[in-house]
């Protein structure tokens, strides 16, 4: 069979809670987000893993509250009252900054921070800062199990309409990293092997590409 030229293909990421995939792995983080975000008032650190969903969940929580965006290298909306999202707050490297923007969640500010780790440790050469980090709330996210895995793979074939058999699946958790930006890159690589071999999407060419490609997950952040 002659494998057919096709234009590369990317779905867009679809940050909404809608799209976010609910399991046993998120689901403590999920509640503590929503009790917190109830009061909309305070800071909340928001921990979990590479490629466990906490930037979906908290881009989500963004999105709906108007909440400007910090990441590490942009400077810090402190003027503001508005709420505000600062994604890899470990990384953030501007204690003073950091600080003060707690200070104002004290004072009624939403903020809410993510990072892979729990407060306790991040870095802080402020010792009052490292009071204010000590006592942050936190809500965390375990990785992703095999149900939220396999969501997320459901729904990255469907938006590449693939229809896959069903025992690809169990065979994929079996062996993938645990994370879903693996997926994203497990499901790209799956339809770009399918297209270029002419092979249907199946355990056989699942095989033969996690035995070709040892750096598969190379990409992951």
């Amino acid at each position: 069979m002659t494998a057919q030229f096709r234009l590369p293909f990317e779905p867009a990421t679809v940050w909404t809670r809608d799209a976010f995939v609910l399991s046993d792995a998120n689901r403590s983080a999920v509640l503590a987000l929503d009790d917190w975000a109830a009061l909309s008032r305070g800071a909340l650190a928001l921990v979990g893993p590479a490629g466990s969903g906490k930037s979906h969940l908290a881009q989500s929580w963004a999105d709906a509250n108007g909440a400007s965006l910090a990441i590490p290298g942009k400077t810090l909306p402190l003027e503001a009252t508005a709420p505000v999202l600062v994604e890899d707050a470990d990384l953030l490297g501007d204690d003073e900054a950091l600080f003060h923007l707690l200070n104002q969640a004290q004072a009624g500010r939403a903020v809410l921070l993510t990072a892979r780790e729990r407060p306790l440790a991040w870095p802080a050469r402020i010792p009052d800062l490292r009071s204010r980090l000590n006592a942050l709330t936190v809500a965390e996210i375990d990785p992703p199990d095999d149900a939220q895995l396999r969501a997320v793979l459901e729904a990255l074939f469907k938006a590449r309409h693939i229809k896959p058999d069903e025992d690809l699946y169990p065979y994929l958790l079996a062996r993938m990293e645990r994370s879903v930006s693996a997926a994203r890159i497990l499901a790209a690589r799956m339809d770009e092997a399918s297209a270029a071999r002419g092979r249907a999407i199946n355990k056989a060419l699942a095989r033969e590409l996690l035995e070709e490609t040892e750096d598969l997950f190379a990409e992951e952040a």
